[in-house]
């Protein structure tokens, strides 16, 4: 993952590489720019972040970027039919906020690949990788954490139904349209369902991980 340094958008806040996820902690974070040189912190910067991540950031104006190999996300990439289709509550709130990368050419470390990805991407917050992974991004670290979280659980229950062989029921675009519109009598903005999912996941961290945040 990557986070872009408040007040400079040509700056990224990462993890070095070669960290267990068990054994990172704030301290560790470094700050890079798109040349790749660390600018603050120890460590060196993996070159698909460079490659990558900085070029999306740079055109999109996303201000985070999450990028992962997650097993059910990956299963359904790896699917000739690898789209994401509108067949429950959480799907529909992805509906029309997927782009498909379908030309998977082998490791990607090039700039112009990571260019290519973010033009590809667009205004889009979820990027499915065929042959890959997954690609989310977010204007913030609890937003971008909640979309890659359900996506997974809803990527998660395409597979499993579609591995009963039996005809997906899907949503109507009606239906979806009124599932994506906020309630008028949401006792919580948008904004604020990130931030507080976010904060409970912080809280189990804290039971389960002490010390991450140091």
């Amino acid at each position: 993952f990557t986070v872009t340094v408040p007040g400079h958008d040509d700056r990224y806040l990462i993890l070095p590489f070669g960290l267990h996820w068990s054994e990172a902690r704030a301290r560790d974070m470094m700050i890079f720019d798109e040349a790749g040189t660390t600018l603050e912190g120890e460590g060196v910067v993996e070159l698909s972040a460079q490659c990558i991540h900085a070029p999306i950031h740079r055109i999109t104006g996303a201000r985070v970027v999450m990028h992962t190999h997650q097993t059910w996300a990956l299963a359904l990439n790896m699917l000739e039919n690898n789209r994401l289709v509108p067949a429950s509550q959480t799907a529909a709130f992805f509906h029309g906020c997927v782009a498909y990368d379908d030309t998977y050419t082998g490791t990607a470390d090039t700039l112009e690949e990571g260019e290519r990805l973010a033009h590809l991407i667009g205004d889009k917050p979820v990027t499915f990788m065929k042959n890959h992974g997954v690609l989310v991004s977010g204007e913030s670290v609890a937003q971008t954490y909640k979309r890659l979280y359900l996506l997974e659980r809803v990527c998660r229950a395409q597979v499993l139904a579609m591995s009963t062989g039996k005809a997906l029921a899907l949503l109507c675009e009606e239906v979806i349209a009124q599932v994506q519109a906020p309630a008028l009598n949401d006792r919580h903005s948008g904004g604020e369902r990130p931030r507080l999912f976010f904060a409970a996941m912080k809280r189990i961290l804290d039971r389960d991980l002490p010390g991450y945040a140091d």
